[in-house]
């Protein structure tokens, strides 16, 4: 997919505050196509789907790049390329850090819409989310009915639960314990923080089944087991490598509680009930963060929603591994459209 950057503003934040310039990066596949499939990425993942989704997102796979105009944006407050804590604040020549306004859910769909409207698209054939992906999807198909033709939300819900609110909040509460991140004197403050903050947030990825397949100790005669232990160390590594920063990863989990389709719409069920899109619900039946009576209670407030389920040892992140049994979800909606 190819890179690209669209320079805008003045950018009006939800929760108050306000970017004179604003700078919004995306991945399109070449526009040879008219069908466009529009991709919401989850917390930690970037705007190129190849990248992050590669077995389904690529020339002759599922979202095939040389069928469909596929676009992907990258999120606010993320690290990798749309303005953020850590973009450099032009008033100071040093990042933002705390300086930067909040960001919601509803900011992510904004920016998406600039993209739309700056690519000239005026129908969304498909658009498609899991988890915070799955935030957008929806708050997009709600705000912009006539817009979206087709919906999957996978893996998400209406609102952010108490459960999940507190899954990020202890998050952050491991950012705020390490002495470098308020401190603000680069972009590696906090590093240890989101090691730790990573490392709790990918046991609420996973499952019991999924840990007990890959991380079992294999010697029967061991003292201290350290086979799981050692892989969430490398869990939190991996993404400070990756070029994560703490700043960004805060402002994140705090987006997340900020998300409630119902708020200002007279509550969740009102705001569901204006999804004009044939939508497609999947949950996950080993999911944690969104056990399946949360998403199936959510498909019932969706006029003529298609609720379908599969399975897999790895909970929540399911969807970003049980590929085959999405391809047989998906591919029927993919051949609906191809025929419209």
């Amino acid at each position: 997919m190819i890179r690209h950057r669209l320079e805008t503003g003045p950018f009006e934040f939800e929760a108050g505050g306000r970017l004179e310039h604003f700078g919004i990066v995306y991945h399109t596949s070449p526009r040879r196509h008219d069908k466009v499939i529009w991709i919401c990425h989850a917390l930690t993942a970037n705007s190129d789907a190849e990248d992050w989704w590669p077995q389904l997102v690529g020339p002759g796979k599922l979202f095939d790049t040389d069928r469909y105009f596929v676009v992907c944006v990258n999120i606010p407050g993320s690290p990798y390329g749309t303005d953020g804590p850590a973009t450099t604040d032009p008033a100071t020549g040093r990042p933002f850090y705390f300086g930067f306004p909040a960001v919601t859910v509803r900011d992510m769909v904004q920016a998406s819409i600039l993209v739309r409207k700056a690519l000239d698209i005026d129908k969304i054939d498909l658009i498609i989310g899991s988890s915070v992906g799955g935030y957008q999807a929806m708050e997009w198909a709600i705000a912009e009915p006539d817009v979206i033709r087709q919906a999957v939300l996978m893996a998400t819900a209406p609102r952010v639960s108490p459960w999940f609110s507190a899954q990020v909040e202890a998050q952050r509460m491991a950012l705020e314990a390490d002495s470098t991140f308020r401190a603000c004197e680069s972009l590696s403050g906090g590093a240890a923080g989101l090691r730790c903050a990573r490392a709790q947030g990918l046991i609420s990825y996973r499952s019991y089944e999924g840990y007990g397949r890959t991380q079992a100790e294999e010697d029967p005669d061991t003292l201290f087991a350290g086979r799981a232990a050692s892989y969430e160390r490398y869990q939190g590594e991996k993404l400070v490598r990756r070029q994560f920063d703490a700043y960004s990863y805060w402002y994140l989990c705090n987006a997340i509680d900020s998300h409630n389709v119902g708020r200002g719409r007279g509550g969740v069920a009102a705001a569901l009930a204006r999804i004009t899109a044939e939508t497609t619900v999947i949950g996950i039946a080993s999911d944690g963060l969104f056990p399946p009576q949360e998403v199936k209670a959510m498909a019932f407030h969706i006029t003529g929603a298609d609720y379908r389920e599969i399975t897999s040892d790895f909970g929540h992140d399911g969807f970003l591994l049980e590929n085959g049994q999405l391809t047989h979800i998906l591919q029927p909606i993919l051949d609906r459209i191809c025929k419209s």
